[in-house]
């Protein structure tokens, strides 16, 4: 584990498929660190109502946050070349505060 990280557990759980007869998958459970503290920004999120659905701000963060750091630590894969600059400065966007 990292010093400066502060390390959480996700739990995964299908509650229902598309169709009656879709597979239920077991249930995926992912303990991973990350920088930030996730429920604070979580909290800052939705109290920016950025979209029509509430629940929406949440899984924004947690998804915006799994991404960010795996990308944050792979900074040198290829995979992350071109989108770089772009994902930096959407995050700087992401946190100006809005214009009133």
């Amino acid at each position: 584990m990292s010093k400066r990280a502060y390390k959480y557990r996700l739990r995964l759980e299908q509650v229902a498929g598309i169709a009656p007869d879709s597979p239920q998958h077991a249930p995926l459970e992912l303990d991973f660190e990350n920088h930030d503290d996730i429920f604070s920004i979580v909290e800052r999120l939705q109290s920016r109502q950025l979209f029509a659905e509430p629940g929406q701000s949440t899984e924004f963060a947690i998804g915006l946050k799994l991404f960010s750091e795996v990308m944050l630590k792979n900074r040198q894969h290829a995979l992350f070349e071109e989108l770089a600059p772009a994902f930096k400065a959407f995050m700087q966007r992401l946190k100006t505060p809005p214009q009133e």
